[in-house]
């Protein structure tokens, strides 16, 4: 058996905005024999910011191991038979913590936060336009999205990080990094590691050399001694050293062994290790990654060239191109919490089955600015096309097209950096299991979407690392032993020119959300009528008139 350490993405069906997962997998059937689930809190502390605490992170870990072997205990199923750690995990989110006490020196700052988008404009002046050497490094545009940033605003302004790093006490990681090195002993000689798919999301690794860049580093102004160790996607790290909290002893000396960011764990599940494959994963976001093979494509069209996997320390590297879109299951999210369209995430359906057609409505969710292919930060959410005819019936079906539409955009201007229009597209994440959303996507595609039986194929793709690293081998990765996946598929069921049409409008309503946001935006509480000169004038001067006035009557 092999198990999965999987921190996911906030979800759109869940009540809270994160969970951190424990399963087990049958590593001859690839078969979930159980799982158990922990909530995780998400904290704002200020317009824009997202943050996470790593120790409740690393305590939900411990829970659900608990969990999951009395579950295990209760099927008559021994637990002794486990034989790898897998882990799968958010990727960019940004982790700094001190290797002496053990102890977080921040919150972990998530993939989402918008807080260092000043410092991405002050940093754009400084890349020669004629030679973007981040870019041609990292396949990476430069963005409050990676790690780079994060860690440069951790440095910048948290006395705590300063003072560690002055004294050789700093290390930062992602998600993976913390986990595996709490996991495997922290202060008592925990791994300090992380796998190329995380390396190549913190745009200060070379996905050409696989190594940390010294040049990146020095444009960052980010030290490399607090870098982990870059490691493949399959070889064993380190071996699992129990908390004197932990009951589940079973587990002392396990090897952890697989190691994939999120979205290259669901492209390994998916089992698209051939050139031209691809996969969209609906979470808070999609993520839709198509193998490149053994050569980096470098997008035209505003896609990321990232590394895919390298399922072994011997095994060579695989590339994908890659389009995010920041907002897809969160606008769902989004209807529930601040709206009140909807009591759960599950009556979207419900609503949107009633109207079948959103009446010309359509909605741009881009809370956070618009992600690939445009790379807007300016942009913002709009809903238009309203009329006294729209209800809420007609908002939730805009809102499930607006997902479709996003995918749509990152599928042509992948189709046009590969030369290769694909076929059909498969998918996976929390939101597959709307069948309406699935037969939108594939309408608005005009291609056929496939939808695999095994749901979790994140948690899967990490287990498949794990079982089949160097010394563990009970898993096997070759095609003639992977076992074929039942899908259920959905055909496009309009005409062609009808999605034309809806495609293209929802275009123009595109062009209508950017440029909403300038380079400083004031924070609640900020604005001041000062703030316009004009008005400002206007009211100093009236004082001054209203108090000689005064000075002036008294006088007489």
């Amino acid at each position: 058996m092999v198990i999965v350490l999987k921190f996911v993405q906030p979800l759109p069906y869940m009540k809270v905005d994160c969970n951190f997962v424990f399963q087990v997998f049958n590593s001859k059937t690839a078969e979930l024999l159980s799982h158990h689930q922990v909530e995780i809190k998400q904290e704002f502390p200020k317009e824009g910011w997202v943050e996470q605490d790593p120790k409740e992170i690393l305590q939900s870990v411990y829970e659900c191991i608990e969990k999951t072997c009395e579950k295990l205990g209760q099927l008559n199923i021994d637990i002794s038979n486990i034989k790898a750690i897998g882990v799968s995990n958010q990727r960019e989110t940004t982790v700094v913590w001190d290797k002496l006490t053990g102890e977080p020196l921040y919150n972990a700052v998530v993939w989402l936060d918008l807080r260092t988008q000043s410092t991405v404009e002050i940093l754009s002046k400084r890349i020669p336009g004629n030679n973007n050497f981040v870019k041609s490094k990292t396949g990476l545009p430069l963005s409050t999205y990676f790690s780079a940033l994060k860690l440069r605003w951790l440095l910048d302004n948290v006395r705590k990080v300063q003072k560690a790093v002055e004294e050789n006490r700093a290390l930062f990681g992602t998600i993976d990094s913390w986990l595996i090195w709490s996991l495997t002993g922290g202060v008592n000689g925990g791994v300090h590691c992380t796998d190329v798919t995380n390396a190549s999301r913190t745009m200060l690794f070379n996905i050409h050399s696989l190594d940390w860049d010294k040049e990146l580093c020095e444009f960052f102004g980010i030290p490399m001694e607090i870098l982990p160790n870059v490691r493949s996607s399959s070889e064993i790290y380190g071996l699992m050293k129990i908390s004197h909290s932990l009951k589940a002893g079973a587990l002392e000396g396990v090897p952890i062994s697989g190691c994939l960011g999120d979205q290259s764990a669901a492209l390994v599940g998916q089992m698209c290790f051939k050139d031209g494959q691809a996969k969209n994963t609906y979470g808070t976001g999609c993520f839709l990654l198509c193998n490149t093979g053994r050569k980096c494509v470098f997008s035209e069209h505003g896609l990321l060239t990232t590394v895919a996997y390298k399922l072994g320390r011997d095994k060579p590297v695989y590339y994908a191109l890659e389009g995010s879109v920041a907002i897809a299951g969160a606008v769902i999210r989004w209807l529930r919490d601040n709206l009140g369209i909807i009591k759960t995430s599950e009556e979207i359906e419900k609503l949107a089955k009633e109207v079948g057609t959103s009446y010309g409505c359509y909605f741009v969710p881009a809370f956070s600015g618009l992600y690939a292919p445009y790379w807007e930060p300016s942009a913002r959410g709009i809903i238009c096309g309203l009329t006294q005819f729209t209800n809420k019936c007609h908002i939730a079906f805009a809102a499930l097209e607006a997902v479709c539409f996003q995918t749509r955009e990152i599928l042509e201007a992948m189709n046009r950096d590969c030369g290769i229009p694909l076929r059909h597209l498969q998918v996976d994440g929390g939101m597959t299991n709307n069948k309406i959303l699935m037969q939108l996507q594939a309408d608005i595609l005009y291609i056929p979407v496939v939808k695999p039986s095994m749901p979790e194929t994140t948690a899967l793709g990490a287990a498949m690392a794990a079982g089949a690293a160097d010394g563990v081998a009970v898993w096997s990765l070759d095609p003639e032993d992977l076992s074929a996946v039942t899908v259920e598929r959905f055909e496009p069921q309009i005409n062609a020119e009808e999605s034309e049409i809806r495609y293209s409008t929802w275009k123009k309503a595109v062009m209508k959300s950017m440029g909403w946001v300038t380079t400083h935006t004031p924070e609640i509480g900020e604005t001041s009528i000062f703030c316009s000169l004009p008005f400002g004038f206007f009211i100093v001067s009236s004082m001054v008139m209203l108090i000689g006035a005064r000075y002036i009557s008294g006088i007489l």
